[in-house]
């Protein structure tokens, strides 16, 4: 037993700074002392203790994002179908309890080492995506059949729901809003539980390949497929509404999911060669046909002034999104960090017009206008901006956090966020339309990722539009379309002298490339390349591969 020193213990009594102690209670750490990485749990990647931000951050943080949500969590789940409904989703549905489960982690990811307005407007961009999201979920298990066989109001419901790809645009949908429900098919059991729990897809993807299906389709297409095949999808509608996912390699998986979901199905895909005239033309008209389809299956007729409404009230979504990159672009005092920025941004745009984006977007812009007002810098220690181009890892979507909190590398835009880069026109029918289709056609992963060369290579303009000095290349390993022109960028990024970071990962599959690789591809960069020192040492190296 190690014997008490006494002499030690004065002697620390007698060193110890206690008006920097108390600056560190009152205040909390500043940024180089902080540790962040001392906080985890080995593997599991969980805090031991909650990361004290200071009295007043901390407090915050405990009141309006812990609490708070836990209970907007169960509020939300009660208005849009009670406790009994969720929980017979909860029972049947593997996805449903490993996503809701940790969902606070997934926020203390995303909103690590934040401080002042950055703390405060964050977290809204996150309790967005998890309104918006129960709603979904909520809605598939209301109107589901295979746990409300014989309910004859559940029955009604489900033949005015029409499902579609969560790559086809919730807008499609906007004319017969009024009497129609259209829910994603993926968006919730895919997309949204791989950013919150990155263990969930993986046995779908096990599952699709059981099948004899090779390993080398998008992992994302993959893990789609497997939902069907494991019948992990809730009998919620009556047709749906598919397309190729922005990815001709999804071909494969989605005659799988034809075969599955063996139901009444019209095909929508974004087009590869969409710049061609003749090719929109051809666009315009299936968008008519696809307002024909769903007519014809829920008997609810084509409503243009509906059609309008909805466009304004999304439009003024995305002329706010352009004051956002205005400040983000030209100043240092954006509040919001890579991954809220993003997620919300893919998440708002492609889903569709919903109340939350609007009240989210007015708290925002409170707290944008504040830290303009006051030059209020979020990120004071940014040594970088960066650009992130193509396809994210989806498993991963917090390494922007990680990276400027150990490196000060400072992710100001995605290019999934400047996909759908316009408004639409409803003076008439025609203007309606034509934009509507090149809306559709500028769907995640098509215009910038596989859209021809002129688009792909828009990263240099908004490189110098946002005043980025360095690329975080995503090298998605079973992309196709990327993997072709991957000489191309190395030899721009060469002759312009960009410094430029290649990440590769598998989107939803961790197994290719693990979190901790892809931390250990951006320390060798920033200490071989660069030839900078970590700002928090402790956040170089930690297991976290048993986390959600």
């Amino acid at each position: 037993m190690k014997k008490f020193d006494l002499k030690n213990v004065v002697e620390k009594v007698k060193t110890t700074d206690y008006k920097k102690l108390a600056k560190d209670f009152w205040y909390g750490k500043p940024h180089g002392e902080r540790r962040l990485g001392d906080l985890y749990c080995d593997k599991t990647g969980l805090y031991k203790h909650r990361e004290w931000r200071g009295v007043k951050d901390t407090f915050y943080y405990f009141n309006k994002v812990w609490l708070y949500n836990y209970g907007m969590l169960v509020y939300d789940v009660m208005r849009y179908g009670g406790i009994w409904t969720f929980a017979k989703g909860c029972w049947r549905y593997r996805w449903m309890g490993q996503t809701y489960l940790p969902v606070l982690h997934w926020f203390d990811r995303g909103m690590e080492g934040l401080r002042g307005e950055a703390l405060r407007a964050c977290p809204l961009h996150y309790r967005a995506m998890t309104n918006a999201t129960i709603y979904q979920f909520m809605q598939m298990f209301r109107n589901d059949l295979n746990t409300n066989k014989g309910n004859k109001k559940v029955q009604a419901r489900h033949d005015k729901t029409i499902a579609h790809d969560e790559t086809v645009w919730g807008g499609i949908f906007y004319p017969f809003s009024k009497k129609v429900e259209n829910v994603p098919l993926q968006m919730i059991p895919y997309f949204v539980t791989c950013h919150v729990n990155n263990h969930t897809v993986l046995n779908y993807i096990d599952a699709v390949q059981s099948l004899g299906l090779p390993g080398d389709p998008c992992p994302m297409c993959q893990a789609e497929a497997g939902l069907f095949v494991l019948d992990d999808v809730p009998d919620y509608y009556k047709a749906v509404i598919t397309s190729n996912e922005a990815c001709d390699g999804s071909v494969a998986t989605s005659i799988i999911q034809d075969w599955l979901i063996d139901k009444p199905l019209f095909a929508m895909p974004q087009p590869m060669q969409f710049d061609d005239p003749l090719v929109h033309k051809h666009c315009m008209k299936e968008i008519e046909e696809a307002w024909k389809f769903i007519e014809e299956q829920t008997g609810v007729p084509f409503d243009y002034q509906q059609l309008c409404k909805k466009l304004e009230s999304q439009n003024e979504l995305q002329r706010f999104e352009w004051e956002k990159w205005d400040v983000a672009a030209n100043t240092n005092y954006y509040p919001i960090n890579g991954v809220s920025q993003a997620l919300y941004r893919i998440y708002q745009s492609q889903y569709g017009d919903l109340p939350i984006w609007h009240e989210t977007d007015k708290k925002v812009r409170k707290i944008m206008e504040k830290c303009v007002e006051q030059r209020i810098n979020s990120f004071p220690l940014t040594r970088h901006r960066v650009i992130a181009w193509s396809c994210a890892p989806l498993y991963y979507s917090n390494w922007c956090t990680w990276a400027y909190n150990c490196w000060g590398l400072n992710t100001i835009i995605n290019m999934d966020s400047l996909m759908f880069n316009m408004t639409i026109r409803t003076d008439s029918y025609s203007h309606t339309l034509a934009d509507m289709a090149q809306y559709h056609e500028w769907a995640p992963m098509r215009r910038m990722a596989v859209g021809g060369m002129h688009h792909i290579f828009e990263l240099w303009e908004n490189m110098e539009r946002f005043h980025c000095d360095m690329v975080m290349m995503y090298d998605q390993l079973l992309c196709k379309g990327m993997q072709g022109v991957h000489g191309l960028f190395e030899d721009e990024f060469r002759a312009r002298n960009i410094h430029a970071i290649w990440m590769p990962h598998a989107l939803p599959d961790k197994r290719n490339v693990s979190r901790a690789e892809i931390r250990s591809i951006i320390n060798d960069y920033m200490t071989t390349v660069m030839q900078e020192e970590p700002l928090d040492p402790s956040l170089l190296e930690f297991d976290d591969s048993m986390s959600w």
